[in-house]
């Protein structure tokens, strides 16, 4: 077995924080130190020496050439990192590429602030295997490697080793993890008699930034000896992301008049490469606006932050003196802080110039003229008025409103949401006869208050002069309805009612005739000169002219105008009940069988069209029963329903029942009603009537025969 002995150093200098370890091993090709910690100073200094760096390929280092992520900085050939200028600001990390004829590899300097500085040595410590620190009775040696992404070919590529202090006979490296033996797999293998550790392919940090692989050596069995041991694989950024604009898209508002550096909008743009380098280190810049009126450089974009705010002054953001109240704005995000070198993505940011209300709206003249029918209502005038402000807001939609000359609430102004202008119209019909002429005082105003320093003017008001033009006015009848209450069955010929019209045009002096206009059952005239309405037949409440006891109809007044105009008159006529109808009896069929034990044959109810008192309580009574004796008796239920009761079974027949209902009216009148009563045959629930209808036997006719018989028995 070969002795393998480890001397490990840590060096504290006043920035830097290093952990360097010495082994009496073969050469591995690379940085014989991949990873670095470094004090932040206040600035690094134009060529103060940061650190060095020991690259060695193991050949000679033929053609080595060294890459600075951050190109403020160099490392010279021997290896020393120096700043190339004055740098107060170089982000969190640098990353160090080295390439010679026969190595890549890659060191990673992380820049601390003071107080990060001893947690930054004991996460070290706690990484053991990591860093190549040999834990106690450990054998196995993996340090992290890094690997920068899009790498071309050829493949595979050496990019590390693992070591096993013990010695290698008789045994082999087994690798296993995701990225080998687990999708993604086959990116990595390993020598599995030297350790050596190649990739396959092209890797991509933005799908895959780090591989969390195990390492063990196992006998010729495969029976594990040591480990596993972790062993990590981070893939260094390559800047090969534009930066992309994914929030869009962009609108952005701010109203016109606003203090030079107002926000109008932020500009946030996305690059997939490593945060942590100037890879994703985005810079933001406006290319080209659109429209360059008034001032090419309306807007300014903070380079770091994206966001776009005004730089003209108040006055130039005036929205009314536009050529274009949108702007557009082509953006350009680039990537490695903007340099020459950095990656771009453009979106275009709308910016729309909102509209305050600065302008008053004013009456395109300060008088109007309309003239207006008398009687008629609608839209008589529209009012015009013009306004600067954005017509799609609160600050140019009108609202007007009549502030004199309206005292009876004749006239409403509405704002046509169209034109803006104020429809003025008259809701309540105007009488010439009581005033020919108008004056209206209207204001105008906006949804929207105007702002501090803008007041509304003279010519926020107008004038509306108003003619009343007179028309021939049909006549009014006084009352209208007209309402009068008559007892029906009055005599043909009586005075209903006399009604009254008069002609609203008073100074023309018209006569007025009437007429009958609509008399649906035709019982009424109209005296044509003085409106004198009688009867021409009887007035009957029970008609079906008649609803709810009264009688409608109308009348027409008609003056002697050229043309002539016609008036209307409602007449409701109450009719009072007089008892004029005889209650009817329902029903008038009943059936029973012949052996039916209950004898209560049927339940009779009176109805009468009158109304109360001359109808109920009514009055049940059966027409004198002759004969040695009595068949059926009739009991009173209430006051409109009566029972029929048999007094005895009677044969298979019909028998018709005289029966009489007496109203209570004054005086009460009196209808004989016959009930059929037909006695059928009844086995097994069914009832057979059938016999019962060639019968046609009454009460009446048994007993004159009976009579006849016993007349001439005694002859």
């Amino acid at each position: 077995w070969m002795l393998k002995v480890y001397f490990c150093f840590f060096f504290f200098p006043p920035q830097v924080l290093l952990l360097a370890c010495a082994e009496d091993l073969e050469c591995v090709p690379g940085f014989q130190q991949k990873v670095f910690y470094i004090e932040k100073p206040s600035e690094f200094t134009e060529d103060q020496l940061v650190l060095n760096l020991k690259f060695d390929d193991c050949r000679g280092n033929n053609k080595l050439n060294f890459e600075v992520s951050n190109p403020d900085f160099t490392v010279e050939l021997d290896g020393n990192l120096v700043a190339l200028k004055n740098v107060s600001e170089a982000g969190k990390a640098l990353f160090v590429h080295a390439r010679s004829e026969h190595a890549e590899d890659m060191a990673e300097i992380f820049i601390l602030e003071a107080n990060e500085k001893h947690g930054a040595l004991k996460e070290i410590l706690k990484l053991e295997g990591n860093l190549g620190i040999p834990r106690q009775k450990r054998a196995i040696l993996a340090t992290p490697i890094l690997i920068p992404e899009n790498q071309r070919p050829p493949f595979p590529r050496l990019v590390g080793k693992v070591i096993r202090s013990e010695g290698t006979e008789g045994v082999k490296f087994r690798l296993s993890g995701k990225g080998v033996d687990q999708d993604p797999k086959g990116i990595f293998r390993i020598n599995e008699m030297s350790g050596d550790v190649s990739v396959t392919r092209t890797l991509d940090r933005e799908a895959i930034a780090n591989y969390e692989l195990e390492v063990e050596v196992v006998d010729a069995n495969g029976k594990t000896i040591d480990g596993p041991v972790r062993l990590d694989i981070a893939v260094i950024d390559q800047n090969d992301n534009r930066p992309m604009f994914k929030e869009g898209p962009y609108v952005g508002h701010v109203m016109e008049g606003s203090a030079t550096g107002t926000t109008v909008m932020r500009m946030a743009a996305f690059d997939a490469d490593d945060a942590s380098t100037d890879n994703a280190l985005l810079r933001y810049n406006i290319l080209r606006q659109t429209p360059t009126k008034p001032s090419p450089n309306m807007f300014y974009i903070d380079p770091e932050k994206g966001d776009i705010v005004t730089v003209v002054s108040p006055a130039l953001l005036d929205r009314e003196t536009m050529e274009s109240p949108k702007y557009e704005l082509v953006i350009e995000a680039k990537d490695m802080g903007g340099m020459d070198v950095g990656l771009t993505g453009t979106a275009t940011a709308t910016i729309l110039i909102d509209d305050k209300n600065d302008h008053a709206p004013e009456f395109t003249k300060k008088e109007f003229q309309a003239t207006v029918k008398e009687g008629v209502t609608g839209v008589i005038v529209n009012l015009t008025v013009g306004d600067r402000d954005d017509p799609a807001t609160g600050a140019w939609r009108a609202v007007y409103s009549i502030i004199n000359g309206n005292p009876g609430q004749s006239f409403e102004i509405h704002t046509n949401p169209q034109t803006n202008e104020g429809m003025l119209s008259v809701v309540k019909p105007l009488d010439y006869e009581i005033s020919a002429f108008h004056t209206l005082l209207i204001k105008v105003e906006n949804e929207d208050p105007l702002i501090p320093d803008i007041a509304y003017g003279p010519s926020s008001t107008a004038t509306v002069q108003i003619t009343v033009e007179d028309v021939n006015e049909g006549p009014v009848f006084h009352p209208n309805p007209m309402a009068v209450t008559k007892q029906e069955n009055i005599p043909v010929g009586s005075v209903v009612l006399t009604v009254n019209a008069t002609d609203p045009d008073t100074l023309q002096h018209q006569t007025i005739r009437y007429s009958v206009h609509k008399d649906p059952a035709g019982w009424l005239e109209i005296n044509p000169t003085n409106g004198t309405v009688g009867t021409t037949a009887v007035l009957d409440r029970e008609s079906p002219f008649v609803h709810n006891n009264v009688y409608t109809a109308l009348f027409l007044a008609i003056d002697s105008g050229n043309p002539p105009a016609t008036g209307t008159g409602t007449l409701h006529i109450t009719l009072e009940d007089v008892n004029d109808n005889v209650p009817s009896l329902y029903p008038t069929l009943a059936k029973v069988c012949d052996d039916a034990k209950d004898l209560r044959v049927v339940v009779l109810g009176a109805s009468d069209k009158d109304l109360h008192p001359n109808t109920d309580p009514f009055k049940f009574e059966l027409s004198k029963q002759s004969g040695p004796e009595k068949l059926w008796r009739i009991n009173r239920l209430n006051n409109t329903h009566a029972q029929v009761i048999l007094l005895q079974n009677l044969k298979k027949a019909n028998y018709n029942i005289p029966i009489s209902v007496t109203d209570s009216g004054k005086p009460p009148l009196t209808n004989t009603t016959e009930l059929r009563l037909q006695v059928c045959t009844c086995k097994k629930s069914k009832m057979d009537c059938s016999a019962t209808d060639a019968l046609h036997i009454s009460l009446t006719l048994i007993l004159l025969s009976l009579l006849s018989l016993f007349c001439k028995f005694f002859a």
